[in-house]
């Protein structure tokens, strides 16, 4: 019989250009800061969620080599990478151990050191998030790629670019009351519109920052999480995978997140909800354009309606699905190996009702979305407050 999950503590670093500390430190960091929060000493395991640091800081074997640095030597940890949705995907990999009885109590750690190295590096590192045979070696960089689906989107649907400006503008200002923000600063919508293209359609404004952070979890049984947490346990009501094809030639329509939209739905399946019973959604917001079709495969807009939930300010903190709520990807900063365990920890500061001037009111139940690559893998969770 599996066993419930939940989540007792949460811990994370700022996001930014932290030069002063390196991959180790960062990593250490969020997750002495968890196991403080869930009152607990050591794991029994710990995945580590990352994509660029065998490219970027030229080390892989982050498991042990994490575990060493936080004192936790001897136990079970391992190194989980599915491109920007490791962290999604590492918080599924510890539910599962949990939910089978093998393990008690796990650490998730996403973490990400990015900008020690030069532009050049860190665009050719996340291109390999692309498919290398069909779109990198043809010089496909990922905002190209995400300007391309943007660009389709835009004709299919005969939508202006400033219809994405509200995503960009409601993540910043909500970005302002995150201490651990990288930009803690509203954008205007003359400022959206100045912006500089990068890749035609995205601007500036329509991209998350490049950044370096840690953010992490710790798991146990439902049974053990009532004598731990004290402000009562957010449990794990689905947690749900799905993929499409790497490249975006391959799909039947690049501008349908099929993964995404399986996902939401295996996820709804194993809570027993739908769309309408979630009050808060943490989407990937690493473009504005896959802000819109996130909200359209998750059952919340029609296709190609997604950005009149952000035109209509459903989106924002006391709209009818709030997003991005402590800055998003956009606002918070996007460390691609860890941005999922950012949304998670994100979403459990909501379900507590700790989110001080970003509270979403009456905030139960959550969900978030973890997207890797273009939408090849994506990770949907559903959490609520026990």
């Amino acid at each position: 019989m599996m066993r419930d999950v939940c989540v007792i503590g949460i811990g994370q670093t700022p996001i930014g250009e932290l030069w002063e500390y390196s991959l180790r430190d960062l990593a250490y960091q969020a997750l002495q800061g968890a196991v403080k929060d869930a009152g607990i000493e050591q794991p029994d395991a710990l995945f580590v969620a990352n994509m660029l640091a065998p490219r970027l800081s030229s080390q892989a074997h982050l498991g042990a080599l994490i575990a060493n640095h936080v004192g936790w030597r001897g136990i079970e940890a391992t190194t989980v990478e599915a491109a920007c949705a490791s962290g999604g995907t590492a918080f599924q990999a510890a539910v599962r151990a949990i939910a089978s009885g093998m393990v008690d109590v796990a650490a998730v750690c996403g973490v990400e050191k990015m900008t020690d190295a030069t532009s050049g590096q860190i665009t050719a590192a996340l291109a390999t998030a692309a498919d290398a045979d069909y779109e990198g070696a043809h010089g496909a960089s990922f905002v190209a790629l995400n300007a391309l689906i943007m660009q389709r989107y835009m004709h299919e649907y005969h939508l202006p670019h400033e219809c994405f400006a509200p995503f960009s503008i409601n993540a910043h200002a909500n970005a302002v009351n995150n201490p651990n923000a990288m930009f803690r600063k509203e954008i205007s919508f003359e400022a959206y519109k100045r912006s500089p293209v990068i890749a035609d359609p995205i601007n500036l404004f329509d991209s998350s920052p490049i950044s370096d952070g840690a953010a992490a979890i710790i798991l146990c049984p439902l049974e053990m999480a009532k004598d731990l947490s004290p402000r009562g346990p957010i449990k794990v009501l689905g947690s749900a995978t799905a993929t499409d094809t790497v490249d975006l030639a391959g799909r039947q329509n690049m501008i349908d997140l099929y993964a995404a939209r399986l996902s939401a739905h295996k996820a709804y399946r194993q809570a027993g909800l739908e769309a309408e019973d979630i009050d808060v959604f943490e989407v990937h917001d690493a473009f504005s354009i896959m802000a819109a079709l996130s909200l359209e495969a998750a059952g919340f807009a029609e296709a190609g309606h997604g950005t009149d939930l952000a035109q209509n300010g459903d989106i924002t903190i006391q709209g009818r699905i709030p997003i991005s709520t402590m800055g998003g990807l956009k606002g918070r900063g996007h460390p691609v190996g860890a941005t999922g365990v950012y949304e998670l920890v994100d979403l459990v500061t909501q379900l507590r009702g700790e989110a001080g001037a970003n509270q979403v009111a009456n905030a139960h139940i959550g969900m978030t979305q973890n997207i890797g690559g273009t939408g090849a893998t994506v990770v949907t969770h559903i959490l609520a407050k026990e």
